[in-house]
């Protein structure tokens, strides 16, 4: 993972200062590219240890189009309850955008499952240039919690090879990004094992690519820290649907990493 923290060091040396939304204030640059191949291997960082199972159930929920954090919290995941209200909902975010997007006509309470659509566009016609999937919402963004931070992702097909090329609006580079890499390796695993695909590389491209004030500190030790091999994903079993992954069937193999590293979620 030596390209995220070749970010890191690029964001440390190069970056802008600037006040945000939370009030705490980032070092930022505008735009960046990161490549991760996913053949025999799954991107996770390795200088921190990294909660997997957070990521792995965040996905689940995703793909469930689920907005409530209570099924999260069921099993010991506490990542969105920051921005829950006190019923635990949050709104249309990436869920209920990936699995519902409303479809606009006055007469109309039908809606768009984004990512079945997707699945058997890849199926059939892989060559599309419309594997597309998108959380950005207009209509919807007031009403989500938070508004979505990876907003769109990109499937693409050669040679029996499935790639996937997601546009991250907003990227805290310590606590964010190390999940959405690994969140997305993952989402590309699955699609490639539901479509008979390989699953070949991941592509993440950054706008405000940013460091909080109060994450300086832990970059630089996690910086100090040589990066372990990376570790390989192998599936329990081949579930007849996108949708019907469980979390025992994901088997993580030799994931090895340093100490965890705390930092506080900027709200």
């Amino acid at each position: 993972m030596k390209q995220y923290l070749d970010l890191l060091k690029l964001v440390l040396a190069n970056g802008w200062s600037k006040t945000d939304r939370t009030g705490i204030g980032t070092l930022s640059i505008f735009g960046s590219q990161l490549r991760f191949s996913l053949h025999n291997q799954l991107p996770v960082i390795t200088t921190k240890k990294i909660h997997t199972t957070s990521i792995i159930e965040e996905l689940l929920w995703f793909l469930k189009g689920s907005t409530n954090i209570r099924t999260l919290q069921a099993k010991g995941v506490s990542i969105w309850d920051e921005w829950a209200d006190e019923n635990g909902d949050l709104g249309p975010i990436y869920g209920k955008q990936w699995r519902s997007w409303p479809e606009y006509n006055t007469n109309s309470k039908k809606s768009i499952d984004q990512l079945s659509n997707l699945v058997e566009e890849l199926k059939k016609n892989p060559d599309s240039r419309r594997h597309i999937v998108s959380a950005w919402n207009v209509a919807q963004l007031n009403e989500m919690a938070l508004m979505p931070c990876h907003i769109l992702f990109q499937f693409y097909v050669h040679d029996k090879k499935l790639s996937c090329q997601v546009y991250q609006r907003s990227a805290d580079l310590f606590l964010g990004l190390p999940f959405n890499i690994t969140s997305y390796s993952l989402l590309t695993y699955m699609i490639a094992h539901q479509t008979n695909l390989e699953p070949c590389e991941l592509i993440w491209i950054g706008g405000d690519c940013h460091i909080y004030m109060n994450h300086l500190q832990q970059v630089k030790k996690q910086l100090e820290r040589k990066p372990f091999l990376l570790p390989r994903l192998e599936f329990s079993r081949r579930p007849e649907s996108l949708f019907e992954y469980e979390y025992n069937d994901f088997n993580i193999i030799d994931y090895r990493s340093h100490d965890k590293i705390s930092a506080s979620v900027a709200v």
